[in-house]
């Protein structure tokens, strides 16, 4: 089952902002999400279902900081399409 708390970020960046002038929203989650589990969340708490959703997993990156290696967090991002008069832009998440 799909939480809100899956949700990590609505993404800010320069290719989103050029998307969001078309009505798409990009999202960031959980690597766990679903586009079903996505579509849920989108209509329990900002009352719309959209209209196309694509995915795409990002693997995290290996970094090394001092010599010592570590590796960046797994996530999904989702590409949402929304329907007309739909806004999610001020939700702090």
């Amino acid at each position: 089952m799909a939480d809100i708390t899956d949700i990590k970020a609505i993404l800010y960046t320069e290719k989103s902002l050029s998307l969001q002038e078309n009505g798409v929203v990009v999202i960031e989650t959980s690597p766990k999400m679903t586009k079903n589990g996505l579509k849920e969340v989108l209509r329990e708490y900002f009352g719309f279902v959209p209209v196309k959703i694509n995915s795409l997993r990002m693997n995290g990156k290996v970094k090394r900081f001092k010599g010592i290696e570590g590796k960046r967090p797994d996530y999904k991002k989702f590409y949402v399409t929304l329907p007309e008069g739909a806004n999610i832009e001020s939700v702090e998440v």
